[in-house]
Parts: C-alpha cells; structure tokens; sequence
C-alpha cells in the first residue's frame, strides 16, 4: 500500500507558527526556548512534519497570547493576502468555504 504524503493526512495539524513569530521577532530558538523544545522542533512544527501535542499546542498559544484554534487548525489556514484583499486576488487562495 502506497504510503500518504503527510499533507493528504486527514490528521495534519496545519499552523501559523512561522507567521506568528515573524511577527512577534522571535527566532526558532527563542520560540524554542519559550516552548521548552529543541529548536529543530520548532521547525518541523512549522513545515508540518510533526503535530503537537494538546500540551505543546497550548504551550504556543499561549505565548502568542491567542486561542488555540488561532495558531493551529486541522483545515489550512485561509493566506493573509487572501483575507486582506479576497480570494480572487490572489491566484490559487481558497476561501474558507472552499476548504471545507
């Protein structure tokens, strides 16, 4: 039996890790340090090659001080241009409809 790609895995954890701390000017190994995980765990969290934890989900959420559900989600997340200027602007966006 061929093996799934990890991003056709209905279980894929998707997040806004890397958004999330480019925003706050946070290194990998800062958030590393702030989650009490090795930095190379930060990035496979960010290119989705490892799922949290409940615990380690709510560790992040709270060090971006948001919910959980706004840093990790089982559906992608709609892209930031896509909700700053609609999906039709830019090619290959999804609505959140779409996605579900």
């Amino acid at each position: 039996m061929p093996r799934r790609r990890r991003d056709e895995d209905e279980d894929t954890v998707h997040n806004r890790l890397a958004v999330l701390r480019a925003d706050r000017g946070m290194s990998r190994a800062e958030l590393a340090t702030a989650l009490g995980v090795h930095y190379q765990t930060v990035g496979y969290l960010e290119r989705g090659e490892y799922s949290p934890s409940l615990a380690l989900a709510l560790r992040a959420a709270r060090v971006f001080d948001l919910p959980v559900e706004a840093v990790f989600a089982l559906e992608p997340f709609v892209s930031l241009s896509a909700q700053v200027y609609g999906p039709g602007a830019v090619p290959g966006s999804r609505t959140t409809e779409e996605q579900r």
